[in-house]
C-alpha cells in the first residue's frame, strides 16, 4: 500500500500511559462533562471513557490515520492511578481513492490484564 508501506493485516501496534487525577480533570475542562464521579476529590476518580478511548487514536496520530467510523464497547471503569495499554490490531488495508484504507482492531486493558475497552475503526491514510 502506497500511502502506509509499513503497515501489514495482522500487525499490532502498543501504546501506554498511567491516568493522572490531572488528566481526568483536564479532559472534563475540555468535553464539558463534570460527572461528579469523574471529580478527583471522590475517593478515586473515575476516567472519562473517551479519554480512555483516545490512548488508540494516539497510535492512529502516529501514523496520520484519518478515522471515518469509530465504535467502542466500554466493558470496566479505568481509575486514576490506572496504566492502560491499547492494542490496535490491522484488520484489512486497501486502495482506496484519496489513499490506504485501513480498518483496526482495538483492545485497550489495564495493568491487571483486564480488557476495558473494545473497540473498532476504519479510515484511510491519505497519499
Amino acid at each position: 500500500m502506497s500511502g502506509a508501506p509499513d503497515l501489514k493485516v495482522g500487525q499490532m501496534l502498543r501504546e501506554s500511559r498511567t491516568i493522572t487525577d490531572a488528566d481526568i480533570v483536564a479532559f472534563a475542562e475540555v468535553a464539558g462533562d463534570r460527572g461528579r464521579h469523574h471529580l478527583p476529590d471522590q475517593a478515586r476518580a473515575m476516567a472519562h471513557g473517551l479519554l480512555t478511548a483516545s490512548l488508540a487514536t494516539k497510535i492512529g496520530g502516529r501514523l496520520h490515520f484519518i478515522a471515518r467510523r469509530m465504535g467502542w464497547e466500554f466493558l470496566r471503569p479505568v481509575w486514576s492511578g490506572d496504566t492502560i495499554i491499547a492494542e490496535v490490531t490491522v484488520r484489512a488495508l486497501s486502495e482506496v481513492r484519496s489513499g490506504t484504507g485501513v480498518e483496526f482492531d482495538i483492545e485497550i486493558s489495564n495493568q491487571h490484564g483486564e480488557t476495558v475497552l473494545r473497540g473498532d475503526s476504519t479510515g484511510v491514510i491519505r497519499h
